[in-house]
């Protein structure tokens, strides 16, 4: 796989929704249900982070709910690509970019999300051949405003904007022409996922889904 192969992949993962689920897993039983609840709702591209000790797990239940395209996040090392690969991850997200974490992915042939939030970072990797990226940490890195500024300069990169993101404010991401869709917690919160509440978070994929550009 090449950069330019593994943005092309990206853009397709993010054209499945205007929102990817960050799921942070913690009981392995929550993995099916989950990924059920928010496919049922329109969000199709699922990211697990890799925070929790069952994560690779929890991947490998996910990527067995028909409807879904279930990846990695918080990529940190080659191991990690390797990991998410063999657990059955269909794409990569991190929240920066390393030469090594870039070419394991490369090697493994997994689409990869790299992560950026400064205008050297973000040509660093388009020299590379990477024009869909991370944007992140998204508000702190200077949110809407930060982006809308790139988008003049470096109007060929697409984001992925994550960190700080909303139902409040999603909407304002996704009017910018530089970004491709949005990555937020909300859509699966603890609470809900705690008490099986899976109808619930059905309800705000829904509402995540149906958010306007």
């Amino acid at each position: 796989m090449t950069p330019e192969e593994s943005s092309r992949a990206a853009e397709r993962i993010c054209d499945l929704a205007v929102i990817v689920p960050v799921i942070t897993v913690d009981e392995l039983s929550h993995a099916q249900p989950l990924a059920r609840a928010l496919v049922k709702g329109g969000l199709k591209a699922l990211e697990v982070t890799l925070r929790t000790p069952v994560a690779l797990d929890a991947i490998r239940e996910m990527a067995t709910v028909e409807g879904g395209v279930v990846g990695a996040g918080t990529l940190l090392t080659p191991k990690d690509v390797h990991d998410a690969v063999e657990a059955g991850a269909k794409f990569g997200v991190s929240p920066g970019a390393t030469d090594r974490l870039l070419d394991a992915a490369l090697e493994a042939g997994l689409p990869m999300l790299p992560g950026a939030a400064t205008p050297s970072e973000v040509m660093r990797l388009l020299e590379k051949g990477y024009r869909v990226q991370k944007f992140f940490p998204a508000e702190a890195a200077g949110g809407v405003p930060m982006l809308k500024s790139m988008g003049g300069p470096l109007p060929q990169v697409g984001f992925c904007p994550t960190g700080g993101i909303g139902p409040d404010n999603a909407s304002r991401y996704l009017t910018l022409p530089n970004v491709l869709c949005a990555g937020g917690s909300w859509v699966a919160p603890k609470h809900l996922m705690a008490k099986g509440d899976w109808a619930a978070i059905t309800a705000l994929a829904k509402a995540a889904a149906s958010i306007e550009r």
